[in-house]
């Protein structure tokens, strides 16, 4: 065990987080929630791959087989021993019920059988710490009033993030070193598909494969964005929610259209089954059409994620905006983030790729706060698939 790695095992603020809220099965050992000591992965995407989308059933299977060896790795890679963490944290919610009974059974175990607090944490929540944790290291805290939009395969949602009332701990963040209460405020969310789940069908209709968003992202820099035209979602009501089966249905009836663009598909599915997945494998395989119809997608469900959370940012008065999500890992989105919070004079704060998607290095950051408030979870514990975070 290195010197820095002993010394953080004799503090009791290291927290082991779990994640099974989908398909990935995660545990990470974080200390003082800011330092990341371990965090493993074991990713399901090779299973899924075949349906195109995440099969509950088997998710949850994997994640018995997997749970076990995976909290293993995460306190071997942090040099520590179970018995060395100060709390477990497991998320709630929301998520595939069978996938989060399994991190919610086996934390409940572990806490029991170590005789350390459990603490439940909302996986919402844990993507905005995903976005805390890593702005911290690097000593750009966000300043508050913020707007987050959390966009991923399963969520689309905009949060309005706020600083609590002195004594009131709410939801606090590690932000400069100090414990700062967050309340969340929910502004819009999808009403259909999420973002990343769009990404996914469209990428099944055009066989290019799962998942959808990073070869739509890696293929549309050869396309022209502007080549196709997809009309904005009118949204009665609340303007700040969002809706993406109208564009999925879209690029559904111009493929309707394009019945010629059936071999160029059928190759792909056989490329796909050699399992050449590669966008350098795919992209000889893709006509000008083609790429130019993934690139325009793209745009469009970008310029909608732009539009939205900029207007919720002006209109909240927010100081920065939060990204986080799977779909946060997108290089089309950075950048259009990048440019429009330039122009409006906003910090915007995304999390590294690796901690856009699931990750139990932000369930263990999130949880850190509470486990400062004393707060903690009996064995009556169960998952809750719509957690709401506001």
């Amino acid at each position: 065990m290195s010197e820095s790695k002993q010394s953080e095992a004799t503090r009791s603020d290291l927290i082991l987080g779990i994640e099974s809220s989908c398909d990935e099965t995660a545990a990470a050992i974080v200390a003082g929630g800011k330092t990341i000591l371990s965090s493993v992965v074991a990713s399901q995407i090779d299973i899924h791959r075949k349906y195109g989308g995440v099969v509950p059933e088997l998710a949850s299977r994997e994640h018995l087989r997997r749970i076990v060896p995976v909290v293993r790795e995460a306190a071997s890679q942090a040099g520590i021993e179970l018995r060395d963490v100060g709390a477990i944290a497991v998320t709630r919610g929301p998520g595939l019920v069978g996938s989060l009974i399994v991190g919610v059974t086996y934390g409940k175990a572990l806490a029991m059988s170590l005789g350390k607090p459990l603490i439940p944490v909302n996986h919402l929540e844990g993507h905005v710490h995903a976005v805390l944790l890593e702005a911290h290291a690097a000593g750009r805290a966000p300043e508050f009033p913020a707007v987050c939009l959390i966009v991923s395969g399963g969520h689309t949602i905009l949060y309005r993030v706020i600083q609590a009332a002195s004594g009131d701990h709410g939801n606090g963040s590690i932000v400069r070193g100090a414990v700062m209460p967050l309340h969340y405020g929910r502004i819009g969310g999808t009403r259909d598909d999420a973002a990343g789940e769009a990404y996914d069908k469209v990428a099944k209709m055009l066989a290019l494969g799962y998942p959808g968003g990073p070869i739509i992202d890696q293929l549309a820099a050869f396309g022209d964005p502007a080549a196709i035209r997809f009309a904005t979602t009118k949204i009665r009501g609340n303007a700040y929610d969002f809706s993406f089966s109208g564009i999925k249905t879209a690029v559904f009836y111009l493929l309707r259209k394009h019945p010629e663009l059936q071999g160029e598909i059928d190759a792909r599915i056989t490329a796909l089954g050699r399992g050449e997945r590669s966008a350098e494998a795919i992209r000889p395989l893709c006509s000008k059409f083609t790429l130019d119809l993934v690139a325009s997608f793209q745009h469009s469900v970008v310029e909608d994620l732009l539009r939205r959370t900029m207007a919720a940012a002006e209109e909240f008065k927010a100081r920065s905006v939060l990204v986080s999500g799977g779909v946060a890992a997108n290089r089309a989105l950075r950048a259009a983030f990048d440019e429009a919070a330039k122009q409006a004079r906003l910090n915007v704060h995304f999390p590294s790729r690796a901690l856009s998607t699931d990750n139990a290095a932000m369930i263990a950051a999130a949880a850190y706060p509470r486990f400062l408030a004393g707060e903690a979870a009996d064995v009556t514990l169960n998952a809750e698939a719509n957690l709401p975070l506001a």
